[in-house]
Formats: C-alpha cells, structure tokens, sequence
C-alpha cells in the first residue's frame, strides 16, 4: 500500500435522497398552503410580491403610514390606541415615535391573529410597559382604558375594514377568490356565520342589507335570488350572484360578487353599529387635543364618520376636522393595490 493510500474505514455513507420542491398542476396550486410560497418565506417569493404590488400571504401592508402619522402626530411619553391592530404595521411605527415613556393599547377581535400581532411586536423589543394587546372590537373601547387604569388617551387610530391575512385565507371566507367555508366573521368563536345569516334572511331584509352596507344596484335581484338559500361555501354563493345577473359582463359580475361578499361581512360583524359606538365614545375618551384618525374604505363608512366629525365640529366638541377626505398617492396606490379605495380622515379634540 502507498504511504499515501489511506485504508479504507468502512462502507460508504448512504447518500441522501434528492427531494425536489413541490410542483403544482398547471400555472396555480390550488390549495392556500401550497400557493403561497412566501406564506412560508421561500427564497425571494416575498421580494417578488411586495414589488409586483400586491400583499405576501399571511401579510398586511399598513396604509397610509405617513399620513396617518402626520395628522395623528404621536409624540415621546404620548399614550395612543390602535383599534384594529391586525398585522401590527401602523402599531410599530406609532410604538417608535412614542418612546421614550409612551405606551400604546391594541385592540382586535380576531383571536387567530392577535397573538401572532403580539409576538411579533414583543419580538421587536417592545414589552408590556409599553404595549398591551385586548381582545375586543372597538366598540369596548371605554372598558378596555378603565381595565388600564386610563382616563384618557393622547390618539386614536381605527383602520376599518378587512385585513390581507383574513382576505387570503380561504378558511375565514371573505373572499371568494378561493372556496372556503361562507363564515366572514372576524371572531370565529361569536356570531353566526355568514351562511346562517343567508338562510335565515327574508328577500325584502336581504335587499336593504345590501343597499345600506354596499350600494349594490342589483339589490333587488339579488334579494330574490339569494335570500332563503343555503350555501355552503364562498364559491358556491359567488356562483349564484353571476347566475343571477345574466345580463352583466363577468367584470360587472364581478363587482355585484364584491360588494355582496362586504355587505355580508359587515352585517356578520356588525361593523356599522361598533363603529357608531366608537365615534360617539372618541370625545369621551380623548384627552384635550387629543386627535384621532380614521381609515376606511367605502362609502357607508366614510359617511359616518364624516358626519360624526362635522357634528362634532359645529358642537364644539372638536377644535378641527378634516375639509377634505385624505387619499393614498399614486405611488402607493402602484405598489400596493388594496390601498386603492382607502379614505382617511382626522379630527383634533378642544384643548
């Protein structure tokens, strides 16, 4: 044997299969779990995505931020409530301009993304002293300061609406892009799903529901066609919306199915009677010169609220409100699509 030779110590070592990554029939999965590689930060899914101008799965990209920073003007040792706090976006930045010595109260209903909200912003250094996470909408908004020991706060921020991570997952069924079970409610665990409200609606109930909470055209149609039924998933009643308006363009169509699917989740909710409570909570709740912003993202809410400030304003209670509804420029409209029909409006309580 060569002196260079080296004697062999056993057999080979057993070499390791070859796992090839997941391949999908045709151009799209079809399930959530495999579509959304970035749901699972795979390589530069995530990049890919923010810069194709839509949300990474699991993801919601805050609106706004500068405006709503503007007019709210957090400052150091300033305590404020974020009263939708869903992905935690517009949170950690008010988190930043508080400190040193201030503190923010985050409220949510949704009990499946609440703690993931709550260890992320933990995870980003910012500890009970000056976070706190509730669970409740903002209608339990007084309950929530007096369990804090708080008589008042400095700014309040209420993003309206339905976040990207309840949008994506077809298992909420808010949308009916993916089939999911027809449910819509942002707490699971309270309330009767979007289904039940169906089957047990009158077709005279059903249209003014849809009136009031989308300005549907069709209401009427739809009404008829689709009180009563039962449906037991997002496509299924997405299906009937379309065969019940023959004479519309699939995009038309399409429209009838969005404005149909919000009308229902607000009713599921019963978002205009919690963001009613809120408005005419906030001059309880705000210190004087308090300021508070709101964020919405269609027509039956953004009247509300306009005229809730303007009462406010002619009453006295208010010292400023916005003349103009506030909108995303065109650059984040680009990057981010579901800006697209945001409405922000502020107002800065009588010192």
């Amino acid at each position: 044997m060569s002196e260079n030779t080296q004697p062999n110590s056993g057999p080979p070592a057993a070499a390791m299969p070859h796992r090839r990554r997941v391949r999908y029939a045709g151009k799209n999965p079809r399930r959530y779990e495999e579509k959304y590689k970035e749901h699972r930060q795979v390589g530069d899914t995530v990049a890919k995505v923010l810069a194709s101008g839509k949300t990474p799965a699991g993801t919601h990209r805050p609106i706004m931020v500068a405006e709503i920073l503007s007019v709210l003007a957090p400052q150091p040792g300033a305590v404020g409530v974020d009263c939708t706090l869903g992905y935690g976006g517009h949170a950690e930045q008010f988190l930043r301009a508080l400190q040193p010595g201030g503190r923010l109260l985050g409220l949510d209903a949704d009990p499946i993304e609440l703690p993931k909200t709550e260890a992320r912003l933990r995870a980003l250094g910012f500890g009970p002293e000056t976070f706190t996470a509730h669970r409740t909408n903002f209608a339990g908004l007084p309950q929530v300061l007096a369990t804090a020991g708080l008589a008042g706060v400095d700014m309040v921020l209420a993003d309206l609406g339905v976040s990207s991570m309840q949008i994506d997952n077809p298992a909420r069924g808010f949308s009916v892009k993916e089939t999911g079970p027809l449910d819509m409610r942002m707490n699971p665990q309270r309330g009767q799903p979007a289904s039940a409200l169906l089957a047990h609606s009158q077709p005279e109930a059903l249209t003014r529901l849809l009136v009031e909470n989308a300005d549907e055209p069709h209401a009427a149609a739809l009404g008829t066609a689709l009180a009563g039924r039962s449906f037991a998933t997002t496509s299924a009643l997405g299906e009937a919306i379309r065969q019940a308006l023959p004479r519309l363009t699939r995009d038309e169509a399409g429209l009838s199915v969005r404005r149909v699917f919000q009308a229902l989740r607000i009713a599921v909710n019963d978002e205009f009677s919690a963001l009613t409570t809120l408005l005419l909570q906030l001059p309880k709740v705000l210190n004087p010169g308090g300021r508070v912003a709101v964020l919405t993202f269609h027509s039956g809410e953004d009247r509300r609220v306009k005229k809730a400030f303007e009462a406010g304003l002619q009453s006295g209670v208010y010292a400023a409100i916005a003349q103009e509804v506030l909108r995303p420029g065109p650059e984040e409209r680009r990057e981010n699509s579901r800006a697209s029909s945001a409405k922000l409006r502020w107002a800065r309580m009588a010192a």
